[in-house]
């Protein structure tokens, strides 16, 4: 299988999904969106799409180019019928390009947050297993998605209703979360976005991200992610 990444900052790199890659013999490529000439693949080369973060806005087309190419791409992607999974920034280009709006939050969150399944989760067992302890899993995100008109919402936290999105019965996925992150790849977010740690009852300090040990509830989630959406490859290659 290849897996290719689309990165939009040189600090939310693929994490411990370039990992699990290698663990499981897929191939991984990779688009660096905010490198000049970046280069986005044909899209009968890609088996799993995956779309990163990044701080920008969904509509910051002026100040970086490439997202209006980028829409394009994914569009384009979800015609395919092959999965695709977009993290945070990612799920808000998945929606949006599925007709969904993005905007502010009520509450920007930055840390380790619980997630809450929501009863339409119950509907997909393989996303409702990972979610029903109320896993631990890291948040840095103030902009806040519209569920699209065919997507389910399957998760919510206390600062923020709509964290995760499924599509064409779960082949789209979108997680408003981090569930990528390793500690050497939040150790880079947080030099880099320290900045935004203003004092908050949903952003916790420097010291609380980096020194939480977390990111294991993250990683489990994150295999479950892929493990589905392996399968969903798997499915499509016996056709």
């Amino acid at each position: 299988m290849n897996v290719h990444v689309l990165q939009h900052v040189p600090f939310e790199g693929p994490g411990s999904i370039a990992d699990w890659c290698v663990a499981n013999d897929h191939t991984m490529s990779m688009t660096h969106l905010y490198l000049p000439g970046a280069v986005l693949p044909d899209t009968d080369t890609v088996d799993l799409l995956v779309i990163m973060g990044g701080p920008m806005s969904v509509y910051d087309e002026e100040v970086h180019p490439w997202l209006a190419a980028e829409k394009e791409f994914i569009r384009a992607f979800l015609e395919t019928e092959r999965p695709i999974l977009g993290i945070c920034l990612g799920a808000q280009l998945l929606a949006v390009c599925s007709g969904a709006s993005v905007g502010r939050a009520a509450q920007s969150e930055i840390g380790w947050f619980p997630l809450r399944p929501t009863a339409a989760a119950e509907s997909f067992p393989w996303l409702y297993s990972l979610l029903v302890s109320g896993p631990v899993v890291f948040h840095w995100h103030g902009d806040r998605f519209e569920i699209p008109a065919d997507g389910e919402n399957l998760a919510s936290t206390e600062a923020n209703d709509n964290q995760a999105f499924v599509l064409h019965g779960g082949r789209v996925v979108a997680l408003q979360f981090h569930p990528e992150v390793t500690p050497a790849l939040l150790e880079q977010m947080v030099a880099e976005g320290r900045h935004e740690l203003r004092a908050g009852k949903f952003v916790q300090s420097a010291n609380t991200i980096i020194a939480e040990a977390a990111y294991r509830d993250a990683g489990m989630v994150m295999r479950g992610v892929l493990a589905h959406l392996e399968g969903v490859c798997a499915a499509l290659a016996r056709y």
